[in-house]
């Protein structure tokens, strides 16, 4: 089944707009730096950074990176994760990169593929760490405002017939929640939007617009005018994503065991910064980290014990 975007002319200008404005939110220099220094060894077009840190401006924990690599879309189950450690003047910066072609990003985040996890991700604050050219740029542009318009195609179509914007985004987080392989603690959506109260506000309008969805308002109360087989469309473009959610997800965690790079130092940092027990990391452990786990919890364990005692 195809995408849930209209096949009817759209007013995607304003939403391009703040797009690229969005993404040249102000980051770190070292930020930059890392993201530069990623770029050049994948040979990539682009590379968004995302998450916590870039709302706080923190380097502390684990930087989150998406670098986006030229030629046609990948085959099979992507992106490819990996773990990255750099010191610069004696400051150890952490990095989680995930890996794809810009090609399969654009197509994840228009829904014409299975894949639940890039719109809901992208409709979401993100900023551009390192372009190589501005028609790279332009591409990325393209995809995050796609992300926006099939995410708010399915807001909308499984939101309240009338609501404050926030409504609508809730409904739309709620139901990606359910359909992925991963437990979200109660109100996780409600601390999405009070953490990026600036990105949503009024981005649902916009967005609405560039779906070429009208839309009546009375105050903050929203009334998008979705068609009833336009909405049972999206419905069942929905359903079917969210039966093979969790399987899909779940192969990409099986997946992940054996081609997270670094997956062994990104398991002893964690390890270390939450029960304060330093793991070494043998060649071994780097080399088979599902099959290290076992003893690895055991030792922390004992020495929690010993701490403890």
């Amino acid at each position: 089944m195809g995408s849930p975007v209209s096949d009817s002319p759209a007013s995607p200008g304003a939403l391009k707009a703040r797009v690229a404005a969005s993404l040249d939110a102000p980051m770190a220099p070292l930020v930059r730096a890392y993201a530069t220094k990623l770029a050049e060894a994948a040979g990539a077009q682009a590379v968004l950074f995302y998450g916590s840190n870039l709302r706080t401006g923190e380097l502390e924990g684990v930087l989150d990176f998406y670098v986006l690599l030229p030629g046609p879309r990948e085959s099979g189950i992507w992106p490819r994760v990996s773990y990255h450690e750099w010191e610069h003047d004696g400051q150890v910066l952490r990095a989680k990169v995930a890996t794809m072609h810009l090609a399969t990003f654009h197509a994840a985040a228009s829904g014409d593929l299975l894949d639940t996890t890039i719109w809901a991700r992208f409709v979401q604050p993100c900023a551009l760490a390192w372009v190589r050219d501005e028609a790279a740029r332009a591409g990325v542009i393209d995809a995050i405002a796609a992300a926006i318009v099939t995410a708010t195609r399915l807001a909308v179509a499984l939101g309240p017939q009338t609501g404050v914007a926030e409504d609508f985004w809730r409904a739309l987080f709620r139901a990606t929640y359910k359909a992925e392989f991963r437990v979200e603690k109660p109100g996780r959506e409600d601390t999405i939007l009070a953490a990026n109260r600036a990105h949503f506000d009024g981005l649902l309008s916009v967005a609405l617009e560039a779906a070429n969805i009208p839309c009546t308002r009375v105050g903050a109360q929203l009334a998008p005018l979705m068609k009833g087989g336009e909405r049972n469309r999206i419905r069942r473009w929905w359903s079917r994503r969210r039966r093979l959610g969790k399987p899909y997800n779940l192969a990409r965690l099986v997946r992940a065991t054996a081609t997270f790079d670094g997956a062994a130092r990104y398991a002893a940092w964690k390890v270390e910064r939450h029960t304060g027990v330093a793991v070494a990391v043998t060649p071994w452990r780097e080399k088979h980290p599902l099959l290290a786990a076992p003893g690895v919890l055991w030792r922390v364990w004992r020495e929690r014990r010993k701490q403890q005692a």
